[in-house]
């Protein structure tokens, strides 16, 4: 018989990496159509990256209610939900004529996918996955993030090309893209499970050992603090967590729906060979984050583990806002790409040192919400910037601010139980 691990990442952190592959391509999508959209729409930075960030405005409207839903009903029903639901807006995107369509499908589009992420880190992970295990599930899930830009960059680079049925490449992206969510949304409803006593490829020990880990976790918590959930989206704690969170996203998806851009007004590549280009800093950076979760469940150390990407982030931002020589830009953002993604699998994993059941799903869905509103400001603050000055180095100095600011508040972080 496989070991638990085995069947556990088989059954629980397979199905979330690939339904998170598909929510990240279905969300940056949008930075590779600019090369190309842009120019046909006739937007301006200032539209871009407004657009780019209002998909935040409709995540954040549901990320808490939506994560109080799935915990309190089902993990597993919620998460279909979503996907069916984004993957239909999605598609939608294909058919905008003008910039308050663009606005208004982004914004469906960021209610549709609304907790996600926080279902899966504090519904269903911590289920399956005790604390000192964690970081480590959740690093390895969130590979998807690098994973989906690997595959995606040097697809949508070649789509961009494509001309077919009356349809611009940027329309046959968005239509490409938005399938898999559809689909996969039915295959997870029978792939994965809310619970170990709802399975058959646990013996019955196996459904006990975990169940109880879980139920003695939750019990420890409470006998430290019992937190309702109102108390957990008042605490101090949480409420720090938020405001990193939103420095940190600040930075992120600054960098991130802006990065092919830049990257080409840079070098004057064609939409390809950005394609493929982005390739190099998402492989070193997926790396970084694996090595950085494992590292962190080993040592059982989450602060300086959170802070040291911060850190390598702001500093290539910082660089990357310097120059203009297009090799120089391409390692000032592998250099960024493996700060402002490194974090992740340890991030998620601190709320749920301290929290448990409703009160972690409503605290992670406040934090990310938080996030989001960082990345709202991220992207389409360096839009008004680069149409205002018509260079794009004042924004990256303010995001490379943002990412250091994040890593400094990472270490004043209360040192939390195991992993």
């Amino acid at each position: 018989m496989r070991s638990l691990d085995a069947r556990r990442n088989l059954h629980v952190l397979l199905p979330l990496f690939i339904g998170s592959v598909i929510a990240y391509l279905d969300r940056v999508n949008i930075a590779y159509a600019a090369l190309t959209m842009n120019r046909d729409m006739g937007f301006s930075a200032a539209v871009f990256g407004t657009g780019a960030g209002i998909f935040f405005a409709g995540y954040v409207l549901l990320e808490v209610p939506g994560a109080l839903i799935a915990e309190r009903w089902s993990p597993r029903l919620w998460l279909t939900r979503i996907m069916v639901t984004w993957g239909i807006v999605s598609g939608l995107m294909a058919f905008i004529q003008n910039e308050w369509q663009f606005y208004i499908v982004r914004f469906l589009l960021g209610a549709a996918e609304a907790s996600f992420y926080p279902v899966a880190y504090a519904s269903v992970i911590p289920r399956w996955f005790t604390p000192e295990e964690r970081p480590r599930a959740i690093a390895l899930m969130l590979t998807s993030l690098q994973l989906s830009a690997i595959i995606g960059s040097p697809l949508a680079g070649w789509v961009l090309g494509i001309r077919a049925w009356g349809l611009m490449g940027w329309q046959i992206l968005f239509l490409l893209e938005a399938v898999p969510a559809v689909l996969f949304g039915i295959v997870l409803w029978f792939w994965l499970s809310d619970r170990p006593a709802d399975v058959s490829w646990l013996d019955e020990g196996e459904k006990d050992r975990l169940t109880l880990q879980y139920l003695q976790e939750t019990e420890a918590k409470k006998a430290v603090r019992h937190y309702t959930v109102w108390q957990a989206l008042r605490d101090r704690e949480v409420l720090k967590l938020c405001l990193i969170y939103f420095l940190w996203i600040t930075g992120y998806w600054g960098f991130n729906y802006w990065m092919p851009t830049v990257l080409q007004s840079v070098s004057g590549w064609s939409a390809f060979t950005i394609g493929w280009a982005v390739v190099i800093p998402m492989g070193l950076s997926l790396a970084a984050m694996v090595f950085i979760g494992i590292s962190s469940s080993r040592r059982g150390e989450k602060r300086w583990h959170g802070a040291v990407p911060m850190f390598i982030a702001a500093a290539g931002m910082g660089a990357g806002a310097m120059t203009s020589d297009p090799l120089a830009s391409l390692l000032f953002v592998c250099v960024t790409a493996i700060g402002v993604f490194g974090a992740f699998g340890v991030w998620w994993s601190y709320p749920t040192t301290f929290l448990s059941g409703a009160a972690a799903a409503g605290a992670v869905g406040l934090i990310n919400s938080c996030g989001n509103v960082g990345g709202y400001l991220g992207p389409s603050l360096t839009g008004f910037v680069r149409d205002a000055t018509g260079s794009f180095r004042w924004a990256y100095l303010y995001l490379a601010a943002s990412l250091a600011a994040a890593g400094i508040m990472m270490l004043t972080l209360k040192k939390r139980g195991p992993g």
